[in-house]
């Protein structure tokens, strides 16, 4: 399951869904740029699949599938064994690390005109977000953190977009495993509360359709879904789920002042629009992020 739209300013409150807004596109160039995959298969990465695992777990170290599949959550075990641990063998982790960040920087500097001054204005709030964050229980988000900060100020800016991203990550499958549910049924879940197609789903998380059939079969036997549509029980686990991420995803921000989140939000919104304009990033996606306003 993923975060769904609204996007209203945050003025007292910590809107945590207006920042992931913002966020979430600049992390997301490293699944989606051409630069990125590039990166990944001339690294000696087979396969986008392969890249995506090792890129997305390096911080992790040489970690196995079993690691993977818990921290991802979502991807079928049999998907992650494909990739991991046999991507260790290409390219180790270390220099995953190096190549994921210099070619996201360089997605993000022929995309955003403005990057290398959102850097300057916005990376040291971020960073001060993430080395404030509370890490327990959240390992993808902790793993990520204690990399060396990068010299070149855009890596950096896609490190801190990328850790706090995964915080959030870690927060919502916490909220995902204390509701009960496994990784199919999650998907199934957000598929028909947003109305999405489960093809997208099931092939970008290596479910068969038998698989998602009898995720769907024990969502109905729970009483959240009614003919495959969502029920009123189904919209409030949603709901409650949405909002604890979001309430999780929020707490790093607390020790800002309400001028450099202000800052944030200004500063993060236009970039992140800009981002969007170019196509790099398709809708719909398997990461959850809707289209901007007034697109679809």
């Amino acid at each position: 399951m993923m975060p769904t739209a609204g996007d209203d300013v945050p003025t007292r409150d910590i809107d945590a869904r207006v920042l992931w807004r913002r966020i979430e596109p600049i992390h997301a160039v490293t699944y989606f740029a051409p630069e990125c995959r590039d990166a990944a298969k001339a690294a000696g990465l087979p396969g986008f699949w392969m890249g995506y695992f090792a890129d997305r777990a390096a911080p992790l170290g040489p970690v196995g599938p079993g690691v993977v599949t818990a921290i991802f959550f979502n991807f079928h075990p049999e998907m992650v064994a494909r990739s991991i641990p046999d991507a260790w063998s290409f390219v180790e982790p270390g220099a995953v690390l190096g190549m994921r960040r210099a070619a996201a920087a360089e997605a993000l500097r022929l995309r955003i005109p403005s990057v290398e001054a959102l850097a300057a204005t916005v990376g040291l709030i971020l960073e001060r977000v993430v080395t404030g964050a509370d890490g327990s229980g959240r390992a993808l988000f902790s793993a990520n953190r204690q990399l060396d900060r990068p010299d070149d100020p855009v890596e950096a800016l896609w490190q801190a977009c990328t850790s706090l991203r995964e915080h959030r990550g870690d927060g919502h499958v916490a909220m995902l495993t204390t509701s009960g549910l496994d990784g199919c049924e999650a998907l199934a879940l957000f598929a028909a509360s947003e109305g999405m197609d489960s093809e997208l789903l099931c092939q970008n998380r290596g479910w068969s359709d038998d698989e998602w059939t009898s995720a769907v079969g024990r969502l109905t036997e729970r009483g959240l879904l009614g003919d495959r549509e969502v029920t009123p029980a189904g919209s409030e686990l949603r709901r409650m789920i949405e909002e604890g991420t979001d309430r999780l995803a929020g707490q790093p921000y607390r020790i800002l002042d309400p001028d450099d989140l202000r800052l944030l939000v200004d500063e993060l919104g236009p970039a992140a629009e800009a981002l969007l304009a170019t196509g790099v990033i398709p809708f719909p996606n398997p990461i959850g992020l809707p289209p901007p306003a007034g697109t679809g």
